[in-house]
């Protein structure tokens, strides 16, 4: 397997693409965030950067990219550095646990790799770059895979 298309290498998952793209926030998925449906967990992230509704539903309308861009460009809620993490790992539940089946089954058959949200655009608070980052996306991914792995309710 050619490392560079992002499998596992030595027991660790070091990007979202190809087999592993189910892991990214832009996969497709439906998520309903404080009542709102969102087409990712990137746009429901964004979303969640701001307080005002009639951006939120914007967001909600977006592509992936799209909101990335546009998330960039908001005045983010007063509390954000605080409860970013919790909201991540929050629309992660909704992804994995309330939602998709088959994205649930390939988080648990991902096993006791190492998961790192490897990244070139150098976001080393939710992932890796050239060897430097918090990984926080990757942690919280192998945190939910946990819940999954030990809560026999799910299914």
């Amino acid at each position: 397997m050619n490392f560079t298309e992002g499998c596992v290498h030595m027991n660790k998952i070091t990007n979202f693409k190809g087999e592993y793209e189910f892991l990214s926030n832009f996969a497709p998925c439906y998520i309903r965030y404080n009542g709102i449906l969102y087409t990712s967990v990137e746009c429901a992230f964004q979303a969640a950067k701001v307080e005002d509704i009639q951006i939120k539903k914007q967001l909600s309308r977006c592509t992936p990219n799209e909101a990335k861009k546009y998330g960039r460009k908001v005045k983010l809620r007063a509390d954000w550095d605080n409860v970013r993490v919790d909201i991540m790992r929050d629309l992660l539940r909704i992804k994995f646990h309330d939602n998709h089946f088959s994205y649930k089954q390939k988080l648990i058959d991902t096993g006791d790799a190492y998961i790192e949200e490897g990244n070139k655009h150098h976001d080393t608070f939710w992932g890796v770059c050239d060897g430097i980052g918090e990984n926080n996306l990757g942690k919280l991914l192998m945190e939910i895979r946990e819940e999954l792995v030990h809560d026999k309710s799910i299914s």
